[in-house]
């Protein structure tokens, strides 16, 4: 099974400059989009429905913000809006997940407090959907499921995902405690990050704040995480570098999985 990740800058962007053409060439079984800046009634075009996939999107209700997508070839059997959190910042357009017999896909867009106006709040804002969002995965660890969670973290896992370390290990999503929240999702709730499974070089980074993909500034913010019994399924991964969509490279994981 062939899953696909990526943060969008905004679908109608991202679908001018062939989004939509590549994905009909990749023979993907599912793909999980994020920041779509899109509402819903406004992807009626058939470019936004590609042939063979059945569309699901979950918007933020305001234009222009947020938004996440899952494209499967597979209906599921339930769709999750959502993960409950009692601050709603995940019913903010940010998280979309499709359930099959056993497994679940989720599409997420965590908050960015990257130069944003009001950097305290935002980071705020962010620390407070990561501790819910830790709190959620703690929970569901005991559910006889297993969980593929793509999309846009926002956050770097450690120095190696940092092309320019020196001069951003103190800026949001490069800090220690959000680093230190990665390696305990990774340690302790006994998650994984699907593409180090299988790729251990570095200079592999999918995002670049200033717009000029592979120019100097590079991070790895976006990933696969997968639940513990998935860590042997994992066959092949890469960030796509060949084509650029946004600011975001796309991520493509191959997994033994049968739906």
């Amino acid at each position: 099974m062939r899953i696909i990740s990526l943060s969008v800058d905004g679908i109608h962007q991202a679908a001018q400059r062939g989004l939509f053409d590549w994905i009909a060439s990749q023979d993907a079984d599912i793909i999980c989009l994020q920041d779509l800046r899109a509402l819903e009634y406004e992807l009626d075009d058939p470019v936004f429905h590609p042939e063979g996939y059945n569309a699901y999107f979950f918007d933020s209700g305001k234009q222009h913000h947020n938004g996440v997508a899952i494209y499967s070839r597979y209906q599921p059997k339930a769709l999750i809006y959502g993960m409950g959190f009692s601050s709603g910042v995940d019913m903010d357009g940010r998280y979309l997940q499709a359930d099959f017999d056993r497994l679940s896909v989720g599409s997420l867009l965590a908050p960015n407090a990257f130069d944003q106006p009001d950097p305290e709040q935002a980071q705020a804002t962010k620390d407070a959907f990561f501790d819910d969002l830790q709190a959620h995965l703690n929970k569901i660890t005991r559910k006889r499921r297993d969980y593929i969670f793509c999309g846009n973290w926002a956050t770097t896992h450690n120095r190696q995902d940092v092309q320019d370390w020196e001069n951003n290990q103190h800026s949001p999503g490069c800090l220690p405690h959000e680093q230190k929240w990665m390696d305990q999702l990774f340690t302790q709730l006994g998650y994984s990050d699907a593409f180090r499974r299988v790729i251990k070089d570095g200079d592999e980074y999918t995002w670049w704040p200033s717009n000029e993909v592979g120019r100097g500034d590079g991070r790895r913010v976006d990933y696969q995480v997968i639940s513990s019994a998935l860590r042997s399924r994992v066959e092949y991964g890469a960030i796509y570098k060949n084509q650029v969509f946004s600011s975001h490279l796309p991520v493509i994981m191959d997994y033994d999985i049968e739906l």
